[in-house]
């Protein structure tokens, strides 16, 4: 087995400057951080829920076999080291002695041992439990997912059996021609197991050198079977149905009146716990109140919508309160063109198929996007701090000690704009005669919807509409801008390929650049149905047979990707693979980036460079480590100390490659 280097690493690095200082613990007192929330909890069963709004909530509760620091080393936390083999496909965590967990007054029930992650895992892959994270697992841990389609199988039998559809499971399986006999997987062959008390072994479907990231969603968390087993169907229904090993235990929950956390008692790592208290209290109009509030002294946090930014930034008593939220890197935007085109016939969709399958036309949109105008719709002081030239954001996966984008086949378009009004032009004038000789009309109909629940999209839009059709002409294109439905947008836009150029967008699942392809995969592709498959239907319809210049390029295209996948054990030459494929889907102008995402201005108490950082998972919701300011962060403050984090993580991932 090959040794993992988990030692927490000794970095001579000045700490991010603030002039604000931090709040000091007064004696007998308490340290406590207010915040006001508006969207309630689902559930609190972290094995469960795929929802934000519950992670938030339970995040701080259980903690993870791993943790990162501030810079997003990887560190220790109830796995206190871990190694795998030369291949990746067994890895196995020895667990800190002494761990407990403990109910919502702080009493101890029991230790935490190996076999809490084994329960977890079980219940997780159990179709009767309806996780929403199950996905974690499955390619993953070794019969993850076959147990858990079986168990599927097994589940909805079971339930015609108690509805009374069928009298007896045979029956059941009868009729739906399914041998029984084939149900041949064990929770037991799930490939999570308890060697002894402390020590706990993974094992993968196939080699996975990434594993470690995946160990901080809440599918991974561990839970303990006794207390899981009592609970039943109300485990991570209230303070009592939970079971903690967290720095925090949930002293109250009141649904739609408050949620508090208190520092956990017996917390093995009590030392980097900073703050005391949580204290979360409810009401339905908090986007509203907060910032008023903030003003007052009654919270430490507050979202500054984009109608106050401009008041705040220019008012005395208020703009040294405000400033940017660090760019959140666990989503990436870009701008899709759509080969599979089901628009109603209005917007000529058999005419955007001979202009989506030219290369030079889509290069025109390619070149002639100002990504900064539409931008600024967001945030109109510094969009640039949003700009992402790459499907996978800068500072997201580092491998072999280099940020992904750095990777050689990558740079040159990491280090570009991609707006260019001169090359949008000069692709222009080569597609128009392409496009007349395969019977194009004009101007080319380019139908863009929007969710209208988005604030801001519609603006951005017409931005957009704007911008493309002023530089290209509207006697080249015309973009037809066009609201969708408020609910079930992504079924029924973008996954029936009702649309023709529209903004996208993905989010990440592990610290690896496969994550980030996934959605433009050779099967079953519903971001732009690039793939070649005349066999599949699209909304009850046979898929398009793609020209033979986009089958070549996408043949192309996958064949980088399988060959990137492959690599699974040298993470330089796995990375430089990835760069290259995603540098060829880029240069082909099959996507456009666009942008990384943002929660905005805000006013808060919390310095956001002392967060464990991680662009996936459970990670970006963590207090620990944190402390509370004295006062909030300006907006030049936050730059500057944005600016040193960069730097000093920078020098923390090459210490951590050695």
């Amino acid at each position: 087995m090959k040794k993992m280097m988990i030692g927490v690493i000794a970095l001579v690095i000045a700490g991010a400057a603030f002039a604000g200082g931090s709040k000091d613990q007064a004696p007998g007192g308490e340290v406590v951080y207010r915040r006001v929330y508006s969207g309630e909890v689902y559930s609190l069963n972290y094995l469960v829920s795929a929802n934000a709004v519950d992670f938030k909530a339970f995040t701080n509760l259980v903690d993870a076999l791993i943790e990162y620091d501030k810079y997003g080393i990887t560190k220790p936390a109830l796995a206190q080291s871990w190694e795998h083999n030369a291949d990746y496909t067994v890895w196995t965590f020895k667990i800190r002695p002494g761990l407990k967990w403990v109910d919502h007054t702080g009493k101890a029930v029991a230790d935490v041992s190996a076999a809490d992650w084994v329960t977890a895992a079980r219940y997780v892959n159990e179709a009767a439990n309806a996780s929403a994270i199950q996905y974690m697992y499955d390619g993953f841990i070794k019969n993850a997912g076959p147990y858990f389609r079986e168990s599927g199988i097994r589940f909805a039998a079971e339930k015609s059996v108690e509805s009374g559809e069928h009298k007896t499971l045979e029956e059941y399986y009868t009729a739906q021609g399914i041998d029984p006999s084939s149900l041949r997987l064990k929770p037991e062959d799930i490939g999570v197991r308890a060697l002894d008390p402390l020590t706990l072994e993974y094992t993968m479907e196939s080699p996975c050198i990434f594993f470690l990231s995946l160990l901080s969603y809440g599918s991974f968390l561990p839970v303990y079977g006794p207390f899981l087993e009592s609970a039943g169907d109300r485990f991570g229904q209230g303070a009592d149905t939970l079971l903690y090993n967290g720095p925090y235990i949930l002293s109250s929950f009141k649904p739609q009146q408050e949620r508090i956390e208190v520092r956990n008692p017996l917390y093995w790592d009590p030392g980097s716990v900073f703050i005391d208290r949580l204290e979360s209290l409810y009401n339905a109009e908090a986007t509203k109140l907060t910032p008023t509030m903030f003003t007052r002294g009654e919270v430490d946090y507050a979202e500054i919508g984009p109608d106050l930014v401009g008041q705040w930034l220019a008012g005395d008593t208020t703009k040294n309160l405000i400033r940017n939220s660090p760019p959140d890197k666990s989503y990436s935007y870009f701008y899709m063109f759509n080969f599979e085109p089901r628009f109603d016939a209005v917007y000529e969709p058999d005419n955007w198929l001979i202009a989506v399958n030219n290369e030079n036309f889509r290069q025109s949109l390619f070149y002639g996007l100002d990504r900064l105008k539409a931008l600024s719709v967001l945030d109109p002081n510094s969009p640039e701090s949003l700009l992402n030239n790459t499907i996978t954001p800068a500072t997201f996966a580092v491998g072999a000690g280099k940020d992904f984008v750095q990777y050689p086949p990558i740079k040159p378009i990491t280090d570009r704009d991609s707006f260019n009004s001169q090359e949008a032009l000069a692709y222009k004038a080569k597609a128009l005669p392409e496009l007349r000789a395969a019977g194009a009309k004009f101007p080319i109909k380019i139908l863009m919807p929007y969710n209208p629940i988005i604030v801001g999209w519609d603006k951005e839009c017409q931005v957009v509409e704007q911008q493309l059709e002023s530089l290209l002409g509207t006697d080249y294109i015309d973009i037809i801008v066009e609201a969708g439905p408020s609910t079930g947008f992504l079924a029924g836009v973008r996954r029936t390929g009702k649309y023709a150029f529209m903004k996208c967008n993905n989010g990440a699942d592990y610290a690896d650049p496969q994550t980030w392809i996934t959605s433009f995969r050779e099967i079953d592709n519903t971001y732009n149905f690039m793939s070649h498959d005349p066999a599949k239907m699209v909304d009850g319809k046979p898929s398009v047979n793609k020209p033979p210049a986009t089958r070549q390029m996408t043949n192309q295209y996958y064949t980088l990707v399988n060959a990137a996948k492959a690599i699974t054990t040298d993470e330089a030459r796995r990375y430089n693979a990835f760069a290259e494929a995603e540098a060829f889907l880029i240069n082909h102008a099959v996507i456009i980036p666009f942008s990384i995402d943002t929660y905005g201005y805000v006013a808060s108490r919390l310095n956001p460079f002392e967060a464990q950082y991680a662009p996936y998972g459970l990670p970006p919701y963590r207090i620990k480590g944190m402390k509370l300011l004295e006062r909030a962060m300006s907006n030049e403050e936050y730059k500057a100390a944005y600016a040193q984090w960069q730097r000093e993580r920078e020098a923390a991932i090459a210490v951590a490659a050695q």
